[in-house]
C-alpha cells in the first residue's frame, strides 16, 4: 500500500534550486537527491492512484517504475528549442492505454510544478491516422461529443481542450455544428487545480475526481480507435 502524504519540502526545494542551476555538473552532484526526493514519492503517488485509475477503467496502466513507467524522465529534448536548459522544472506522469506506447496514447496526465497543478486526460497529438479517425468519429457520433462537451464536470474544468488548425481540415464540412472540435489536432479535459493540495494527501482524491472526468472522452477516442475500455 502506498505511503503517499503529498510532496515533502525537499521536493519543492530541489526544483527551486534546479531552477537555479539547471545544468549537467550541478545535477550530476545532486542526481541522488533527485532520487530520494523526487522519484521515490513520485512512485508513490503512482502507487496510490492506480486503484483508484483503474474503477474508471482498467485499460490504463499505473507503473511506478522510475524507467519505462507512468513517470516522465526529466531531461528535456532540446533538439529543436531554443531553450537548451537540459533539465524540466516539473515533474510529471501519464497514465497511457495499455496499446500506446507514448505520450500521443489516449491518457490521464498529471503535472506538478512549483507553483501549478494541471490534471486531467485525453489524447494529446496522436498521429495524422488516430486523429483523422477521431474526427470521422465525432461526425458519425455527433449527438455522444456534444453529451461530453455539456457535461457538468467537463464545462467545469474548462470544457474540451487542444490546440487547433486555423482552417478547417480538408474533407470536413466548415458549417459542421462541430467544426471547433474537428479543427482540434489535440482533445483532452485538464484542469488547473490549486498548488497547495500537492503538499496534501488530498492530491490523489482530486487527481481521481479529474481523471474522472476525463473518463468519458477517453471512452470517446477510445470508441474511435476501436480500443477497449
Amino acid at each position: 500500500m502506498s505511503g503517499f502524504e503529498g510532496f515533502k519540502p525537499d521536493f519543492f526545494r530541489f526544483f527551486r534550486e534546479l531552477k537555479r542551476n539547471n545544468d549537467r555538473d550541478w545535477f550530476a552532484a545532486n542526481k541522488q537527491r533527485y532520487l530520494d526526493v523526487v522519484v521515490a514519492p513520485m512512485g508513490q503517488f503512482i502507487e496510490a492512484i492506480a486503484p483508484r485509475l483503474h474503477v474508471i477503467s482498467k485499460e490504463y496502466r499505473a507503473d511506478p517504475r522510475p524507467h519505462g513507467g507512468s513517470m516522465f524522465r526529466i531531461y528535456r529534448d532540446t533538439r529543436f528549442s531554443k531553450d537548451k536548459t537540459p533539465y524540466k522544472t516539473h515533474a510529471a506522469c501519464h497514465f497511457r492505454h495499455r496499446a500506446g506506447k507514448d505520450a500521443h496514447a489516449p491518457g490521464f496526465y498529471a503535472h506538478f510544478e512549483l507553483d501549478r497543478l494541471m490534471l486531467g486526460g485525453g489524447i494529446w497529438q496522436p498521429p495524422a491516422a488516430a486523429l483523422l479517425r477521431i474526427r470521422e468519429f465525432i461526425v458519425d457520433n455527433p449527438a455522444e461529443w456534444q453529451r461530453i462537451r455539456s457535461a457538468k464536470s467537463v464545462r467545469q474544468r474548462g470544457g474540451i481542450q487542444g490546440d487547433s488548425l486555423v482552417r478547417p481540415p480538408r474533407g470536413f464540412d466548415p458549417e459542421h455544428r462541430h467544426i471547433e472540435d474537428l479543427k482540434r489536432k489535440s482533445f483532452y479535459v485538464m484542469e488547473e487545480a490549486d498548488p497547495a493540495l500537492l503538499k496534501s494527501r488530498e492530491l490523489v482524491n482530486r487527481s481521481a475526481a479529474a481523471f474522472r472526468a476525463a473518463g468519458r472522452l477517453n471512452r470517446y477516442v477510445c470508441d474511435a480507435l476501436e480500443l477497449p475500455f
